[in-house]
């Protein structure tokens, strides 16, 4: 009985053995390979530090085309929408009555130049006579009064002929700027006076202005940048984001700062002048501003589809030499397109995961492969 016993005992561990063997192999056959992560190295670049706003587009130059002498129109010699130059002629108004009138002022001034020559005479004999006393000089000081009045009459029948000529120039009515002119609000036919309000309205077009608002902490801050700074000048260069998400190619600069504060909004307005050479800007417009605070200084960048977020705040999965995970938390800066400066929690050249954060965890071994940064 014993050595029955001792000999089933001997299989049966010799059985277990390689029951245990084979679930070992299969074990191995069966594991999972470590999770494949794609990785981007942590580089650095010169960035320059930025603020960003939203602004409004606004005309440099912007004139209401109104009548200055009353009149039917006689012709409108524009398109709405189109662009005029400077002295282009847009309306014309009746001028019959106008070139009368400068007419009768030419016959008046006429009149009174006659009448200034004969008491010119008058007093030059009067002169002659007074000599041999042949007049009393009541009659020689008569004569010079009549004199000076004809003289006057001349002067007022000049200005009345000048104020004439300018109400018949006033018929035609011009541009004044360079731009684009917009609706026309009377048509031909029409009768149109001063008080008759704004025939068109013309906005120029290239260069346009950008203007934002500023918080009193913002204008403060650029004034201490500004005192510390080596380069003293106090104009800004400022980026336009376009409705669409993009950047528009021409930067700007600004020109003026308001002199008071909005007690409302407690914010200050700047302006700045852009290029729009394309007329891509439109006066009224809203824009997002992007205006740079100073010289551009070196910074590390990871892309932000590596940023993590949880009730801790801001981190980073890191893989290190090891292929190992790490969760590293960083504070981060200004956004730089698809990148993000980061101010703490990493190094130049660690490799941070940007694609396939979700499958790991800290500590788990990671199959990387490098993607190249931006």
């Amino acid at each position: 009985m014993f050595r029955f016993s001792a000999s089933l005992g001997s299989r049966t561990v010799s059985g277990a053995l390689i029951f245990l063997a084979w679930c070992g192999a299969a074990a191995a056959q069966g594991a999972a390979p470590p999770p494949t992560v794609s990785v981007t190295p942590v580089v650095s670049r010169n960035v320059t530090e930025t603020g960003d706003f939203v602004g409004r587009v606004v005309a440099v130059n912007k004139v209401d085309v109104v009548a200055r002498v009353a009149g039917f129109i006689e012709e409108r010699n524009f398109s709405e929408g189109q662009q005029v130059k400077t002295g282009d002629l847009l309306f014309r108004i009746e001028q019959a009555t106008y070139k009368a009138a400068v007419d009768q002022q030419r016959a008046n001034l006429a009149r009174a130049k006659a009448t200034q020559t004969n008491t010119a005479l008058q007093l030059q004999r009067g002169k002659e006579l007074i000599r041999n006393q042949s007049i009393p000089q009541s009659t020689l000081d008569q004569r010079a009064a009549d004199d000076a009045a004809a003289q006057a009459d001349v002067m007022q029948a000049q200005a009345l002929l000048e104020q004439a000529e300018i109400n018949l120039g006033y018929t035609e009515i011009r541009s004044p700027i360079d731009g684009k002119i917009g609706i026309a609000n009377f048509t031909v036919g029409n009768l149109v006076q001063a008080s008759s309000g704004t025939l068109a309205t013309i906005v120029s077009q290239d260069p346009i202005y950008v203007t934002f608002q500023a918080s009193e902490r913002e204008v403060i801050a650029y004034k201490q940048r500004l005192a510390q700074s080596t380069d003293k000048n106090p104009h800004v260069t400022i980026h336009v984001k376009l409705p669409d998400g993009t950047v528009y190619e021409h930067a700007g600069m600004t020109n003026f700062l308001d002199v008071q504060v909005d007690p409302n909004t407690d914010t200050q307005i700047v302006r700045a002048q852009v290029p729009n050479p394309d007329g891509l800007l439109v006066p009224g417009g809203i824009v997002g501003v992007t205006v740079e605070r100073g010289a551009p200084q070196a910074a590390l960048v990871v892309p932000q589809s590596a940023l993590q977020l949880d009730q801790a705040g801001r981190y980073v999965m890191v893989v290190d030499e090891a292929k190992k995970v790490e969760q590293r938390r960083i504070t981060v800066g200004v956004e730089q397109g698809r990148d993000i400066v980061v101010m703490t929690g990493l190094k130049e050249g660690e490799l941070v995961i940007v694609e396939g954060v979700q499958k790991v965890r800290p500590g788990q071994v990671v199959a990387a492969s490098v993607v190249p940064g931006n």
